[in-house]
C-alpha cells in the first residue's frame, strides 16, 4: 500500500487522552472492518510507519506487537508486516468525552473500562470545561462509534451544546453526569439529580448540622458546577432555619465559629484546611467541612472529612450496562453520606 494511501484510512489523534498506540492499533482493525486493509495487504514497517504518522518508533512497535499478539497481522522475516485476520466479530468500539481529568473521573473511567470487559474500544477524549474543543472534538471525529458517552460541562459559554449534541446518533449516545435541555430525540441518560441529592445529603447529615448556626457553601464564579446545587442548598437552609451564604472566594472569606463549609473544588478544601489549621480552629467543634465527591484520601484527612457524593463506580458500572445491553432510559445515579469527624 502506499503511503499516501496508508494516511487516508489509518489516523493518529494527537488530542485523544487514548494511548497512541492503542489508536494505531483501533484504527487498523477499523480500516480492516470496513474492507481498506484486506487480507495479506502488506503494511509499512515500523520505521515508516513513524515517519509517516509522525509517532515514536516504540509506539509503532508497541502497536505492531499487539496487533500481533491478537492475531490481526503477522511477520514474516525480510517481507515485513501483513495483514493475517480480516473477520471479526462487531466490537463495542466508544467514544468517550470527559469535561476534566480528577479523582473522581478516573473512578468511573475505570469502573467503565472494567465493565465492559478487554474487547471493548474506548477512543478517550477531554476538553477541559472549554466549549470551543468540544464542539472541535466531536465534528473532527473519525471513526464509526457504536456509543457516544458526553459528559457536558463548561466553565463559560455551551449554551448551544445541544445542536452539536444533536448531530450524533441518538440510538448511540449516553450523556453523562447532566442532563441537558434541547437535545431531540429518545437518547440514554445517567445523571446526577443535583437540586435533590445536596438536600436529601444535608436532610440526612441535620442531626450533626444542628450545632452549627450558619451554612456556607464555596461556589467559585467561574465554575462548571450546575446551579441547581444552589437551589437545593437554599431550600434546606431555608425550611430548617440555618443561617446561610455564598462563597465565592475562599481565600478572603473570614472564617468563624458555628460555621459549616461545603466545598465543591478539591483546591477549595485544601485552602479551608490550612485555614482552618492556621488560625487554631477546632475541625468538628468550632467549625464544620462537608466535601463533595469522595475519593480515598478524604477517609485520612484530620481523621476523616464528611463527603457528600455522588457514586462514581456506579456511574461507570451503569454506563457499561446501557452499551452491552442498549438500553435507552434516564436514569439517576446513587448519591451518598459519609458522616466523618470533620462535621
Amino acid at each position: 500500500m502506499k503511503p499516501n494511501d496508508f494516511l487516508k484510512i489509518i489516523h493518529i489523534d494527537d488530542y485523544a487522552a487514548t494511548p497512541k498506540y492503542l489508536q494505531l492499533v483501533n484504527s487498523i482493525i477499523a480500516a480492516i472492518e470496513s474492507g481498506n486493509l484486506k487480507q495479506d495487504d502488506i503494511l509499512p514497517s515500523i520505521n515508516e510507519l513513524s515517519f509517516m504518522l509522525e509517532i515514536s518508533r516504540d509506539t509503532a512497535e508497541k502497536g505492531y506487537k499487539y496487533l500481533k499478539k491478537i492475531g490481526v497481522i503477522v511477520s514474516v522475516p525480510g517481507r515485513g508486516f501483513f495483514v493475517s485476520k480480516t473477520n471479526f466479530d462487531k466490537k463495542i468500539k466508544v467514544f468517550l468525552l470527559f469535561n476534566k481529568l480528577s479523582a473522581h473521573k478516573k473512578i468511573i473511567y475505570d469502573s467503565l473500562v472494567s465493565s465492559l470487559g478487554p474487547d471493548a474500544v474506548i477512543d478517550f477524549y477531554i476538553y477541559n470545561n472549554d466549549y470551543a474543543l468540544f464542539k472541535k472534538t466531536i465534528q473532527n471525529r473519525r471513526a464509526d462509534y457504536t456509543h457516544y458517552v458526553i459528559v457536558p460541562h463548561f466553565l463559560e459559554g455551551g449554551n448551544n451544546a445541544h445542536e452539536i449534541i444533536n448531530t450524533l446518533p441518538k440510538d448511540k449516545l449516553i450523556l453523562l453526569d447532566k442532563q441537558l435541555a434541547g437535545i431531540r430525540g429518545e437518547y440514554a441518560s445517567i445523571y446526577e439529580n443535583f437540586e435533590e441529592d445536596i438536600y436529601g445529603a444535608l436532610n440526612e447529615a441535620k442531626s450533626r448540622l444542628a450545632k452549627y448556626d450558619t451554612l456556607k457553601i464555596i461556589f467559585p464564579k467561574k465554575s462548571y458546577f450546575p446551579k441547581e446545587i444552589l437551589s437545593g442548598f437554599k431550600r434546606f437552609c431555608r425550611q430548617f432555619a440555618f443561617n446561610h451564604a455564598i462563597v465565592e472566594d475562599i481565600t478572603t472569606e473570614p472564617l468563624a465559629k458555628g460555621e459549616v463549609y461545603i466545598n465543591l473544588m478539591e483546591d477549595d478544601l485544601v485552602v479551608l484546611i490550612e485555614r482552618i489549621v492556621s488560625e487554631h480552629l477546632t475541625l468538628g467543634r468550632d467549625v464544620g467541612v462537608i466535601s463533595y465527591n469522595e475519593t480515598p484520601l478524604k477517609k485520612l484527612i484530620l481523621k476523616g472529612i464528611t463527603t457528600i457524593s455522588t457514586d462514581f463506580v456506579a456511574m461507570g458500572t451503569m454506563t457499561a450496562d446501557f452499551i452491552l445491553n442498549n438500553k435507552i432510559e434516564q436514569r439517576a445515579v446513587p448519591f451518598h453520606v459519609k458522616l466523618r469527624p470533620s462535621l
